[in-house]
């Protein structure tokens, strides 16, 4: 139900009962509307940490066992606890379950029909636990897994009868440990076709050849063989040859390459024809990188990446020419020992074939530009994360001579750069280059004009320390990341500019539109935005994909209503950040509240409801003490003035001037005494909450005064200001004549939103001013207000509708 409705159960409810008991009733059904459960059973603690998507987070809960969650629950996560037992009982009614993670407890007895209940079980987490034997009992029900891993058990086989028979849907499995010392045939029976296969056998012993080569279709796969590449080579070509395909990507993970026997497992993947090999976290010596290479020569590998790499060696040449990889990536490496190590260059034998290279965080500070000239097919040079100055740059870019003329991406980001203009120098010649990623680097300030390649797109130069934009940035970009700078501005025009990203600056407000006349995605998140508003974005003509999360915002009564409009969809432009990103941070009692969650309106019904029982109070002990008489002197103000936000100008240079300006005569020849209005703007007590602020003004004010045009109704009014001020008006306390409508624009009541039927009865039945467009009919209308305000009898044209 909407915010209005909920106000008006309140007020019924609160007719029958009194004001705390309505108070709980509301808590009580916000909290059954989020489904957790009131109390535990008094056995089992109970775990309430879960989000609107019904995914429950009780990670590093300290939990013994396994807790109670809402029955409801879409995904539970229970890793990193000290659960020992998982009874028979403990899921019993999760049916709705689809990701059950067990990771990192002390998992050691399942009981065999523990699982039985997850009839729609996607994903299931067993790894890092005490699991001894696997039981093919657990699975049995959960004919619909996808993922099951179950690493790092101290488990050694995997058993008879299969336990992996039932499981028709499952598409990545992860099984081993390092207590694993055998594979038999027939224990993967029931696997037919996997997406991921991942096993840890770093100690096995034994494997009986074709237990894994009845999986197919085989994804990705990885292996873990640090003792068998070490002493038993036969046992690693075994796994290897089971698992190799053309179009099977093969990671090897853990090993250790150090001599020529280490290395040839690899001659099953190379008859099988894998094309794509990764190592992680290895060992290796550059005598088993040339014995490897050899090995490969004339397969088909066309990438090779290392992640995680001790090289070890000085460098060794091979004996005769071999093939080239097309892609290299490297990360991750050291060196040792460094100072044995002449150089890379003994290897340039390999630069001629590759068109993609990665050396990343592997503490380069320098590529001397002869081996920069042999690459003459490169097209992508990825140096990140390294070392590099503006100094050693210049020579791995052979200082600006545009050596390698194929480039067309060029990623040096985390660099300690300083210069801009040593980087625009450097890369003006290469002619080809489209992508060039100078993000997290030193640059601080930026040159007024540099020359660019003009086939430059893509430009990435976040993270830095820039506060200013120049006509450096070249017109050709069609994607330019800014984000994580210093920058409080933007106002060079980029004609081709499809993306931009501003996330992380200072910005007070958006760019202005006009700039960017292809603009289709912008992101501007974290930056120091009060409001935007529809004209802002229109002036964007193409713009589709707006980020906008995570600023300062002034939760005001146009800014809410278009937010709920956009994250509907109406409209061209589409807020793809979430509505959880859009947080108040003013008024000062809303400060980090979700401006658009259903607690809000809960918070504010109850905040009506408060300060319409404290109104009623103080009226009732004014009442007690003070006669009608001497209450009328505690009054403040001839009238509280109620407006839109966007009529501010019309109130603060017509209205606020005229009626509290001194006027030197009337037509009585008397001097009329200036009125006195109360504005939210000036009048309201700062830190107060906004709906005392209203009711405090209204019970010192003699008039309300409502300015109505086009603004003030299509707006989707703000909850905590219009909505409950209207009703504090028009629930009977107040009389016909406290209310003062203004017409600024010709309006009906059938112009009014039909949920606000008290003011289009209002409009029907009370007199109201229309704010003349003529100049020579406006005394008479400030005549005719100031006689209204008074209460002064008088023949002031009005109109009824």
């Amino acid at each position: 139900m909407d915010g209005f409705l909920l106000l008006q159960i309140g007020l019924r409810m609160r007719r029958q009962t009194n004001f705390y008991s309505t108070i709980l009733l509301l808590l009580f059904f916000f909290f059954l509307c989020l489904g957790q459960r009131s109390r535990p059973d008094g056995e089992r603690p109970s775990c309430n940490r879960c989000d609107l998507h019904l995914s429950c987070n009780c990670s590093h809960g300290g939990f013994n066992v396994v807790p109670m969650v809402t029955d409801r629950a879409l995904a539970l996560d229970l890793s990193f606890n000290n659960i020992n037992m998982v009874n028979d009982d403990d899921l019993t009614g999760h049916t709705q379950l689809r990701v059950l993670s067990l990771h990192g407890n002390r998992l050691a007895v399942i009981h065999p029909s523990a699982f039985d209940p997850l009839f729609y079980l996607e994903e299931l987490d067993l790894s890092d636990n005490q699991l001894k034997v696997i039981n093919h009992k657990w699975f049995s029900r959960l004919g619909v897994l996808q993922r099951l891993n179950l690493l790092n058990n101290p488990y050694s086989c995997l058993g008879s009868p299969p336990v992996f028979q039932g499981l028709v849907s499952l598409r990545r499995l992860a099984f081993g440990g390092p207590h694993l010392r055998t594979l038999k045939k027939g224990e993967l029976s029931g696997v037919t076709q996997l997406e991921e296969l991942s096993v840890h056998a770093n100690n096995l012993t034994g494997y009986e050849s074709g237990t894994l080569a009845a999986i197919w279709p085989l994804g990705r796969v990885s292996l873990s063989l640090y003792e068998p590449f070490l002493t038993n080579t036969a046992l690693a070509s075994a796994v290897l040859g089971d698992v190799s395909y053309p179009e099977t990507p093969l990671i090897i993970e853990d090993v250790r390459l150090d001599r020529n026997e280490s290395v040839q497992p690899f001659r099953e993947p190379a008859k099988k024809r894998v094309r794509h090999l990764t190592f992680r976290n290895i060992y290796v010596s550059d005598e088993a990188i040339v014995d490897l290479l050899v090995v490969l020569d004339n397969a088909p590998v066309t990438s090779i990446t290392v992640d995680g790499v001790t090289l070890m060696g000085r460098g060794k040449k091979p004996a005769g020419p071999i093939t080239g990889i097309d892609e290299f990536l490297v990360k991750n490496v050291v060196v040792l020992p460094l100072f044995h190590f002449v150089s890379f260059l003994k290897l340039s034998y390999l630069l001629a074939y590759p068109r993609k290279i990665s050396v990343i965080n592997t503490k380069v500070f320098v590529m001397p530009c002869a081996t920069s000239f042999l690459l003459k097919n490169l097209q992508y040079l990825d140096l990140s994360d390294n070392i590099l100055t503006d100094l050693t740059l210049a020579e791995t870019l052979c200082y600006g001579a545009g050596t390698m003329k194929d480039l067309r991406v060029l990623n040096i980001s985390g660099n300690a750069f300083k210069s801009l203009s040593t980087m625009n120098r450097l890369v003006e010649k290469l002619y080809k280059l489209t992508h060039l990623d100078i993000s997290r680097t030193g640059y601080n300030s930026m040159p007024q004009n540099c020359s660019w390649p003009s086939t430059l797109r893509f430009l990435n130069i976040s993270g830095a320390q820039l506060t200013k934009i120049t006509p450096c940035l070249p017109t050709t970009l069609e994607v330019l990341d800014l984000s994580n700078n210093n920058l409080k501005d933007f106002t060079l025009t980029l004609p081709s500019l499809q993306k931009l990203h501003l996330s992380g600056n200072k910005f007070l407000r958006l760019p202005s539109g006009s700039l960017f006349p292809n603009l289709q995605i912008m992101t501007i998140r974290s930056n120091t935005l009060v409001l935007f508003g529809p004209s802002d974005l229109q002036a964007y003509r193409r713009l589709q994909n707006f980020q906008a999360g995570q600023n300062k915002f002034e939760c005001s009564c146009e800014f809410v209503p278009f937010l709920q409009q956009a994250f509907k969809g109406v409209g061209d432009v589409h807020l793809t950040d979430g509505e959880e990103s859009y947080v108040c941070d003013s008024p000062l009692y809303l400060q980090g509240e979700p401006r658009l969650h259903a607690f809000w309106y809960l918070k504010m019904t109850w905040t009506w409801l408060k300060a319409k029982h404290s109104s009623r109070r103080r009226r009732q002990c004014r009442q007690q003490l003070l006669n009608e008489e001497t209450s009328e002197t505690m009054l403040s103000f001839d009238a509280f003035v109620s407006y839109s936000e966007r009529d501010s100008s019309w109130v603060e240079n017509y209205l606020v001037p005229e009626l509290e300006g001194p006027r030197e005569t009337d037509e009585d020849s008397r001097s009329p005494r200036p009125l006195n209005l109360c504005l939210h703007k000036r009048d309201f007590l700062p830190g107060h909450w906004i709906v005392d602020n209203i009711m405090s003004a209204m019970e010192r004010s003699r008039r309300t005064v409502f300015i109505l045009s086009e603004n003030f109704v299509q707006s989707d009014w703000c909850r905590y200001e219009l909505d409950f001020s209207h009703f504090w008006m028009f629930d009977g306390n107040a009389g016909r004549d406290a209310t003062i409508l203004i017409l600024l624009e010709p309006l009906s009541k059938h112009d009014v939103p039909k949920r606000f039927c008290k003011l289009r009865k209002l409009m029907s039945s009370t007199t109201y001013i229309e704010w003349p467009q003529e100049e020579e009919r406006r005394e008479e209308f400030w005549r005719s207000l100031r006689h209204a305000l008074r209460g002064e009898d008088d023949d002031w044209e009005t109109n009824t509708q």
